[in-house]
């Protein structure tokens, strides 16, 4: 790194500074090299950011692996088969979750750096400053800025909580022992995800919410998992207004209102999955005339420009399509354009979402209530898994597909999946959107019998068609 700084500790000039070592970072970073660029790229503790390290790879390393539980106590669906299975030692699956984040993290950020000889990583707090960005005191000069700092866990401002030793998607994924019994505040993706994970690995676990699970989701896909949740032995409260939080000499005790009546519940450890707060604190965005939204989150409008000229931002701290390959997209985008006159401009037009429940949830393009508020007239067409091959062979028939359309242009505007193997069979329906096929066009296209995607197909034709009356591959 020394060859980074000048000898009176002032910077040399870069191309381009970015703020945050982690996917969007580095997806800026890379993009701005492999354009000629000279990058300097900073980051402050653990490289990788939030993905690698305490979510995306960790959380589903240890959903798949309380999936292989319940698939062993499932077993019997099938005539003849019987199987166990148990958590034997915890804190071994969590060594070999940690080993798996380490070696990620290292073949995809630390070893890529040497490969790239024009971005330079520089370690330490940044803050904006008149000429670049001040890096552990010292400047370095660079006539444009993409700030990828990400976010963390938010904490709901609940009575009590303060004094709580809650858990948050962050220390839930390290604990080297399990709870006996665990209060999961918020019912969205993380929420579910991890209430379910722990629900499969023995714990006793309660959801509570101010809406219902998954409430961005079609509200028929929210409450079919709802059902299989419960089925679980995952007990939900919905609608719930949030009183307050204390210890007890059994674990915590959470107060809610529900319907004017008072309800307290207990658990011996309680987990905050509540949204996230961006990381901004530390980076002088007022001083700078950065604006930011109320959460906090960095304002950027479609060519991922803040209210600063010559400053962008991307990924989790803008408070925008909180995905890692959102992250990415909008951090390559920002370089792009801070490097070329600011053309390209982001589109999550068919932006595939997957929430790793069991059934997955997968979504891409607008819901019902989405397309009529923005003035479509609507079509639509709901298919039970009951009518997939794929689920009748394989005896598990949770879920359902659900297809919105433009009832006069008949394109394809959403679609909306519950299934055991749904987050693989989404991007079909994202590219059929982005190609803007039609429902007819879709369910003219050929298909591979027995696979979860060809529901999409079963699912266009029950626009017209009754589908229990088609045969085998029959279109």
């Amino acid at each position: 790194m020394s060859d980074c700084w000048a000898a009176n500790g002032r910077g040399k000039g870069y191309d381009l500074a970015v703020i945050g070592a982690g996917s969007a970072g580095f997806s800026a970073a890379i993009a701005a090299a492999e354009q000629g660029a000279q990058v300097a790229l900073i980051g402050h503790g653990t490289i990788g950011g939030t993905c690698v390290n305490i979510g995306c790879v960790p959380s589903k390393a240890l959903i798949r692996a309380t999936e292989s539980l319940h698939h062993a106590h499932a077993a019997a669906r099938f005539s003849g088969i019987r199987a166990e299975g148990r958590v034997a030692d915890w804190a071994a699956l969590i060594a070999q979750k940690d080993e798996l984040v380490a070696g990620l993290r290292q073949a995809k950020y630390a070893d890529l750096l040497p490969a790239y000889n024009t971005i330079a990583y520089l370690d330490g707090p940044a803050r904006l400053a008149d000429g670049g960005v001040a890096v552990n005191g010292a400047l370095i000069k660079t006539p444009k800025v993409i700030i990828t700092t990400g976010a963390r866990p938010a904490v709901p401002p609940i009575p009590g909580i303060d004094k709580i030793d809650y858990l948050t998607s962050t220390s839930a994924l390290d604990l080297k022992e399990l709870p006996r019994s665990l209060l999961v505040v918020g019912g969205g993706f993380v929420g579910a995800e991890l209430a379910q994970m722990f629900a499969r690995a023995g714990v006793k676990v309660t959801i509570v919410c101010r809406s219902r699970l998954l409430p961005a989701a079609e509200p028929e896909i929210s409450e079919a998992l709802s059902r299989y949740f419960r089925d679980e032995g995952i007990a939900l409260n919905g609608g719930v207004a949030y009183e307050f939080c204390r210890t007890t000499d059994k674990g915590v005790e959470l107060c809610v209102r529900h319907e004017g009546r008072q309800e307290v519940l207990e658990a011996e450890r309680i987990l905050i999955a509540t949204g996230r707060s961006p990381n901004v604190e530390r980076l002088g965005l007022a001083e700078a005339g950065v604006r930011q939204a109320k959460s906090g989150a960095i304002d950027v409008d479609d060519r991922m420009r803040t209210s600063r000229p010559g400053i962008y931002a991307a990924g989790d701290v803008t408070g925008r399509d909180q995905f890692v390959y959102m992250a990415a997209y909008g951090a390559k985008l920002a370089a792009k354009n801070a490097l070329n006159s600011d053309t390209l401009v982001y589109d999550n037009s068919a932006m595939p979402e997957v929430v790793f429940t069991d059934p997955q949830v997968a979504m891409v393009g607008l819901t019902e209530a989405q397309a009529r508020a923005a003035g479509y007239q609507v079509a639509t067409s709901v298919l039970s898994l009951d009518h997939v091959p794929r689920a009748l062979a394989a005896r598990d028939t949770r879920g359902l597909i659900k297809l919105v359309a433009d009832a006069n242009t008949r394109k394809l505007l959403g679609a909306h999946i519950l299934a055991p193997e749904g987050a693989d069979s989404i991007q079909t329906a994202a590219l059929a959107i982005k190609a803007g096929m039609t429902v007819e066009q879709l369910g003219e296209t050929i298909f591979p019998y027995l696979t979860t995607v060809e529901g999409l197909k079963l699912a266009a034709l029950a626009f017209g068609k009754d589908v229990k009356k088609l045969s085998c591959c029959a279109g």
